[in-house]
């Protein structure tokens, strides 16, 4: 499959997480190659959004990767336990990411049942943590150009308009009105979604 290209992240966050929606993300890292289908996203709007990392300070150096242009890999620890994989979009200076929430395993699942200590299919990539967890994803990977050969996304097969969901984002109470934005992307009745809407 082909790589997704530079003009597709160069897009506004929303557009990006929304078309991200039966993609494939692959990581082809030391101990074998894991794929998995994009299956829930959420958009994280920068500078205008209050759930974002970047609204108060884009260019702290935890944030500085979404300064640059689409397509690399925002890489942060949530909890001080639980590693996020976010996609850098839009043109330089406008600092956008999209949260890889959720992946239907697709490659290299053995791999994944052993990173993550259990077999059960549904629970190896629901959720932005455990997805990280079983693809091998690591703090290292920040700022990875998704255009390379260690950590991409493949195109793949859309799917149909009328099965894509907008809700409100999970776990941003914090944000005030931000809250209530309908800025997370869900495949409708996909039983890999890390919470169903």
């Amino acid at each position: 499959m082909e790589k997704l290209s530079r003009e597709f992240y160069n897009r506004d966050g929303l557009t990006v997480a929304k078309e991200l929606l039966g993609k494939t993300l692959v990581h082809a890292g030391p101990e074998g190659i894991t794929k998995g289908r994009i299956v829930e996203t959420e958009a994280y709007m920068g500078t205008k959004d209050k759930a974002a990392h970047s609204y108060k300070n884009p260019a702290s150096p935890r944030t500085r990767i979404q300064l640059g242009e689409g397509g690399y890999a925002y890489i942060y620890m949530i909890y001080g336990l639980h590693i996020c994989m976010n996609v850098v979009a839009n043109l330089p200076g406008i600092p956008e990411a999209v949260l890889i929430r959720a992946l239907e395993p697709a490659e290299g699942i053995p791999l994944m049942e052993k990173r993550r200590g259990r077999r059960e299919r549904k629970e190896l990539c629901n959720g932005p943590g455990k997805l990280c967890q079983a693809m091998g994803i690591t703090k290292v990977h920040y700022g990875e150009d998704l255009r390379g050969n260690v950590l991409y996304i493949e195109e793949g097969e859309a799917p149909p308009e009328g099965s894509i969901l907008r809700t409100k984002r999970i776990n941003v109470d914090y944000a005030k009105e931000a809250a209530a934005f309908l800025w997370r992307y869900v495949i409708r009745d996909n039983p890999y979604v890390s919470v169903r809407p």
